[in-house]
């Protein structure tokens, strides 16, 4: 298959799934949730949850981790690849906040909470980091408009203010990527003990950091196929290792909490939980270990081919923080009405799409450099590592 087919048939696949979800959209506003959703009394979240909010949160995260090292630690040889994740980002926070319309049983009642006070609710501190931080990813992303139209005098007054924006971004997101943890942590009973821990809103947040990164690594790999441009390989390698490295801090820390609960006697009950357990732990373990090596972190393959297999693994732990945990408990076997899945797909489907555009008419890379075909990458990691090691 040429690259031209192969593009067009990914092109056709996003146009599909679209349509597709249009059609489950109709079905869910045209009807109610239980017409559209196999949710009920017993088990009222569901996938739109599961991965459209808590993975969607987390996938996002590049955005807060890339801004912080550069604007707040001044690492700026990390600075080309800045303006891709904050796109992410805020592409990410926007279509959570759309899915999230889903799953409400009164979308337009969504601005409740930002007049309606409760400050004792954990769902209500999310909805106002979570409301804001997109307001600060709007922001931090305006830049890239202001130097399209040439408004020179509009972005420099933002420039000027966008340390304190960073800041705030960062202080938002720690609070609401751990709160989505502590959301689960009035359920002790419910939850099976694989994932319930009074430390989920730190695993929450040590797991989004992580994620931020391996995100990073995948958004590059994938805008240098996409449009042709050189892969930034010597900072995707850095990243690589600070990943490893924050992979290990969560397993380690997972690990001597179950330790300490003694929740590892769980794996000896029957049942999909010990089964699904354990394929998360995998696809996080074996990233890890194969980062921490020197020849994996030459071939650029081998990286971003580590960074797919722990998001795989993130998003497989928070689909059992979710929904598996909870449906023993419940008395419930969800499996999802093929309309949330249609909606879910529709959802990833035009974030990609709407990415596309963005940086077809937005300065997101700051420099373009010449074109360097994919095969050449193989070549360019070994020289940078050379250099590298020479140093």
């Amino acid at each position: 298959m040429s690259g031209r087919s192969h593009f067009n048939f990914w092109r056709l696949m996003g146009a599909a799934l679209m349509l597709v979800a249009v059609a489950a959209t109709v079905l869910r506003f045209g009807g109610s949730l239980g017409a559209s959703t196999n949710l009920s009394d017993q088990f009222p979240w569901g996938i739109w949850i599961g991965f459209d909010v808590l993975c969607g949160v987390g996938l996002a995260a590049g955005g807060f981790t890339l801004a912080a090292t550069v604007h707040i630690f001044h690492l700026k040889r990390f600075e080309p690849i800045v303006r891709p994740a904050i796109l992410t980002a805020f592409l990410g926070y926007g279509l959570v906040c759309l899915a999230l319309l889903f799953d409400l049983g009164r979308p337009w009642n969504v601005w409740h909470p930002l007049v309606m006070w409760n400050p004792h609710s954990v769902m209500f501190e999310v909805g106002w980091c979570v409301t804001l931080y997109t307001t600060v990813l709007a922001l931090e992303f305006l830049p890239l408009v202001l130097e399209r139209f040439r408004l020179e005098r509009a972005r420099l007054m933002l420039r000027r203010i966008m340390i304190p924006i960073v800041i705030l971004g960062v202080i938002l997101s720690t609070l609401h990527q751990s709160s989505l943890g502590t959301l689960f942590l009035i359920m002790p009973q419910k939850m099976n003990a694989l994932w319930y821990t009074p430390m989920l809103p730190i695993l929450f947040y040590v797991s989004a950091i992580a994620t931020g990164l391996a995100m990073t690594i995948f958004e590059s790999w994938h805008s240098a196929r996409a449009f042709a441009r050189q892969l930034e390989f010597p900072l995707v390698q850095k990243l690589s290792r600070v990943l490893a490295v924050m992979i290990a801090v969560y397993l380690a820390m997972r690990f001597m909490d179950m330790s300490a609960r003694r929740a590892w006697t769980m794996m000896d009950q029957p049942g999909t939980e010990r089964w699904l357990f354990g394929v998360e732990i995998v696809l996080m373990a074996v990233p890890m270990l194969l980062l921490f090596r020197e020849q994996t972190r030459k071939s650029p393959q081998a990286i971003y081919l580590c960074a797919v297999m722990y998001l795989l693994g993130f998003v497989t732990n928070r689909l059992n923080v979710g929904i598996t945990s909870l449906e023993r408990s419940s008395g419930v076997q969800y499996i999802p009405k093929w309309s949330e899945v249609a909606i879910t797909l529709g959802l990833v489907a035009a974030g990609f799409a709407i990415f596309r555009v963005a940086a077809h008419h937005l300065p997101v890379f700051e420099e373009e450099v010449p074109p360097l075909p994919p095969a050449a990458w193989e070549a360019e990691a070994s020289d940078a590592y050379s250099i590298q090691s020479g140093q």
